[in-house]
C-alpha cells in the first residue's frame, strides 16, 4: 500500500512540476515573442543591434527535460539536495573553472566574457534609504514576493517535518542543526546564484517548494498507513519536557538566521571554495580580474583634500620609467580598462609594452568611502565635475609621483640624480568621456595655479566638455534638470541604486535579458533611442562585475547639472554656483571659468579620438576641442574610428589599441635622456 501511495504521489508531483515548468516556459516565450514583434516594428533596430554578437530572437531558456538527478528513477527531495552540491548547471558557466566552462555557454557572452571567473571579497557597507527606495520597493514588490514565497514555505514546512520526525533527543540536535544549515546553504546558494537571472531563480524556488510539500505529504501518508509508527512518534514527542521542546525549536529556527560555524566533524566538501556569499551577484573586482590573468596588482588608497577616499589600482612595473594613468568616465570604474581580458584591454596592452599602469577611480561609488565614516549621503554626493578635476585627479597623480619617485630613487638612483625636474619618469594619461573633461580641467587649473601637472601626453577618447550637438532626448533632460534643480537637488542627491537587494535585482534582470534575447534586444533598442541611436552594447555592460550588489557606480546630481550647464551655454566651463558672489569667491569673476578659452595653457601633446557611431559625444563635439586647441597653439591631433561610445573601453578593438599604444610610444624617457646628454655635450664643446 505504501508503494502504491509513493507511486501516486511521485506521478502527481512530477505532473505538478511539469505543468509549472511548462507554464513558466510559456509565459517566458510569450514575453519574448511580444518583444520580438515590437522589436520588428520599431525603426532603426538593424543599425542599433549592429555589432552586438549573439543576439537572436530565440530564447535560451531550456526546454522540458528530466533533470540529471531524476534519471535513475523517482526523484526525492534529499537526492535533489545531494545533487545540488555536486551538479553543475550547463547554463551557468561563470561558476565553472576556465577549463570546464570554456565551451559551455548557452547565452550571448557579456563584455566581461574574457575576464577571470573568480569572485572576490567585497565590502558590506550598508546605506541609508531614501524615498526613491520605497518607490522601487513598490514597483518590484511582485518580484520580491514571488522570490520569497518558495524559500519561506520550505523553511516552515521542513522545520515542522524535522521537529516531528528527526528530533529524538538533545544528542541528535547538533547533527540536525548541521543538516539544516547545509540544506539552507545549498538552497540559498542555488536559488540565488550569481549566474542565474530572476526567471531561473523563480523556477528553482518553486521546484524546491513542490519537492518539500510532497515530501511532507508522503511522510504523513506513511504515518496514516502505519498506526504503530504514528503512535511511537507521538509518544516520543510527548515524552519531551516543555523546556526541551522550546530549546529544540529555538535551535532549529536559529539555523535559518545564523551563519554556519565549522566544527571538528564538519564534512562540508571543500572543492567548491569560490568565496561566494548568499544572495550574491557577480562580486568580482578589478583585482580579481588582474590577478587571475597572472598580472601583478597593487591597491593604493588616496585621500583627497576634502576627505574622499579613492582607490588607485595599479599593475606595477616598479623599475619602469614610463607610466600611464587611465581614467574612466561616467557610470564606470577601473573595471572598464580590464574588462576585455588580456587581448583587448588597454591596461594589459600598456603593461605588456613596458608601462607601469595606474587605474584611477573617481569618487561616486555607492560604498561612499570617506574619512568621515558617518558622513550624510547628501553631503557625500555634494560635488560636481569641478571636484573630479581639482580634487580627485590631483590627489591620484600626486600619489603616483610620490610612489614612482621613491621607487626609482631606490632602484635607479643615478637616473634620479641626473633628472633636473625631479621627475625621473614620464606619465601619460588615457581618459574616456567624463574622464577626458576632468583631465583637461586638471591641466588648466594646475597651470593657472603655477603647479606642475606631471603629465607628458594626453590621449582622450571621446572626451566630454562640449555638448551643443546633443540629441532631442538630452535636450529635454537638460531643460528639466535646469528647471527642476531647486526642487530635486535636496531630494535626489545622486542617481544610484541605494540598497544591495535592488542592485542584485538589476544584475539578475540583466542576466535575464541575455537569456531572452528578444527582450534584451528591445531594451537595447529603447536604450539606444534615449542616447540618440548609439549602438553600444548597453545591455551587455550591465552584466559587468562592477555592477554588482555590493557596489555600483553612481552619478552625483551636481555632475548632471554641470553637464546640463555646459550644454545650455555651449561652452566647456566649470560649475556655475548660480550666484555671482559665490562664483566671484571661487573663480575671481561673476562667471565660471571658461576652460575652452584657456586651452593655450596646455603645454603637452594631446591626441583626440572620436567615434563615428558615437551619438552620446558626437564627433562634432570632439572637433570643437580640436579647433580651439589648434587655434591656441596646442600640439594636438585628431582621429576618428567607426565606434560607438562604449566601444572605446568595453569592446575589443585592435585598431584602437594599436593607435593608442603608438601615441604613447612617442613619449620615450630614454630618448629624452639621450637628448639632454647631447645638449650637455654641445654646450661643453662650444665652451
Amino acid at each position: 500500500m505504501q508503494r502504491l501511495v509513493d507511486n501516486v504521489l511521485a506521478v502527481t508531483k512530477e505532473s505538478v512540476k511539469t505543468i509549472t515548468y511548462e507554464s513558466m516556459n510559456n509565459i517566458v516565450r510569450l514575453i519574448n515573442g511580444v518583444s520580438a514583434i515590437l522589436l520588428v516594428l520599431l525603426p532603426g533596430k538593424a543599425t542599433i543591434l549592429e555589432g552586438i554578437h549573439g543576439w537572436e530572437l530565440r530564447p535560451t531558456f531550456r526546454g522540458p527535460r528530466f533533470p540529471r538527478w531524476m534519471e535513475n528513477g523517482v526523484s526525492s527531495f534529499n537526492q535533489l539536495i545531494h545533487e545540488l552540491s555536486v551538479d553543475s548547471d550547463t547554463s551557468t558557466p561563470e561558476y565553472l573553472s576556465e577549463e570546464e566552462g570554456s565551451d559551455r555557454h548557452e547565452c550571448p557572452p557579456s563584455p566581461a566574457s574574457h575576464t577571470s571567473r573568480a569572485s572576490g571579497v567585497t565590502m558590506t557597507t550598508r546605506h541609508r534609504m531614501y524615498w526613491i527606495q520605497y518607490i522601487l520597493l513598490w514597483i518590484l514588490f511582485p518580484v520580491i514576493f514571488l522570490m520569497g514565497i518558495p524559500l519561506r514555505l520550505f523553511k516552515l514546512v521542513y522545520s515542522a517535518v524535522s521537529r516531528a520526525f528527526f528530533v529524538s533527543g538533545s544528542q541528535r540536535r547538533p547533527r540536525l542543526d548541521k543538516r539544516m544549515q547545509s540544506l539552507k546553504d545549498h538552497i540559498i546558494h542555488r536559488a540565488t546564484d550569481r549566474r542565474s537571472g530572476v526567471v531561473e531563480d523563480l523556477h528553482l524556488g518553486i521546484e524546491i517548494c513542490i519537492e518539500a510539500v510532497f515530501d511532507v505529504v508522503r511522510k504523513a501518508a506513511h504515518l496514516l498507513l502505519s498506526p504503530s509508527k504514528a503512535f511511537r512518534t507521538l509518544l516520543r514527542l510527548f515524552s519531551f519536557n516543555e523546556s526541551g521542546i522550546k530549546e529544540d525549536h529555538g535551535d532549529i529556527d536559529d539555523t535559518f538566521v545564523s551563519s554556519a560555524t565549522p566544527g571538528e566533524n564538519d564534512q562540508t566538501p571543500t572543492e567548491r571554495n569560490t568565496n561566494f556569499q548568499s544572495l550574491n551577484t557577480d562580486a568580482r573586482t578589478c583585482q580579481d580580474v588582474i590577478t587571475e590573468l597572472g598580472y601583478p596588482y597593487e591597491a593604493i588608497h588616496v585621500i583627497t583634500d576634502d576627505g574622499y577616499i579613492l582607490l588607485l589600482e595599479r599593475i606595477p612595473r616598479r623599475d619602469a620609467r614610463k607610466a600611464v594613468y587611465l581614467q574612466h568616465g561616467v557610470f564606470d570604474s577601473s573595471m572598464g580598462w580590464v574588462s576585455n581580458g588580456v587581448v583587448g584591454s588597454p591596461a594589459f596592452a600598456a603593461y605588456d609594452q613596458g608601462y607601469d599602469v595606474f587605474l584611477g577611480n573617481f569618487r561616486g561609488l555607492v560604498s561612499r568611502e570617506h574619512v568621515n565614516k558617518n558622513i550624510p549621503s547628501r553631503e557625500y554626493w555634494r560635488y560636481s565635475i569641478n571636484e573630479h578635476g581639482t580634487e580627485d585627479i590631483p590627489a591620484m597623480i600626486e600619489k603616483i609621483h610620490e610612489v614612482k619617485t621613491a621607487e626609482l630613487r631606490f632602484s635607479k638612483p643615478d637616473i634620479v640624480d641626473e633628472t633636473n625636474d625631479n621627475q625621473p619618469y614620464k606619465l601619460c594619461a588615457i581618459c574616456h568621456s567624463l574622464g577626458g573633461a576632468a583631465i583637461l580641467m586638471y591641466v588648466i587649473t594646475r597651470r593657472l595655479q603655477d603647479k606642475p601637472h606631471r603629465l607628458s601626453r594626453l590621449v582622450l577618447l571621446s572626451p566630454a566638455g562640449f555638448h551643443f550637438d546633443s540629441n532631442i532626448v538630452f535636450s529635454v533632460v537638460e531643460l528639466l534638470l535646469i528647471l527642476l534643480a531647486p526642487v530635486l537637488s535636496p531630494l535626489v542627491p545622486a542617481f544610484y541604486i541605494p540598497t544591495r537587494f535592488f542592485r542584485m535585482i538589476v544584475f539578475k534582470l540583466a542576466r535575464d535579458l541575455h537569456n531572452l534575447p528578444a527582450v534584451g534586444g528591445l531594451v537595447q533598442t529603447l536604450m539606444s533611442y534615449v542616447v540618440g541611436g548609439d549602438s553600444s552594447n548597453w545591455v551587455g555592460v550591465l552584466g559587468l562585475p562592477h555592477y554588482n550588489m555590493n557596489d555600483m557606480p553612481g552619478v552625483s546630481f551636481r555632475v548632471a547639472i554641470h553637464l546640463a550647464q555646459m550644454k545650455r551655454s555651449g561652452k566647456f566651463r566649470m560649475f556655475d554656483y548660480g550666484s555671482p558672489s559665490v562664483n566671484t569667491r571661487v573663480y575671481g569673476s561673476p562667471e565660471p571659468l571658461d576652460l575652452g578659452e584657456n586651452y593655450g595653457l596646455i603645454n603637452i601633446p594631446v591626441d583626440l579620438v572620436a567615434g563615428q557611431k558615437d551619438k552620446v559625444i558626437r564627433p562634432s563635439m570632439v572637433k570643437r576641442h580640436y579647433k580651439l586647441m589648434k587655434e591656441a597653439g596646442v600640439n594636438v591631433s585628431y582621429n576618428e574610428f567607426e565606434y560607438a561610445h562604449l566601444d572605446f573601453t568595453f569592446s575589443h578593438r585592435e585598431e584602437l589599441l594599436s593607435y593608442v599604444m603608438s601615441r604613447l610610444l612617442l613619449v620615450d624617457p630614454k630618448n629624452q635622456r639621450a637628448a639632454r646628454s647631447r645638449k650637455k655635450g654641445q654646450a661643453a664643446t662650444s665652451m
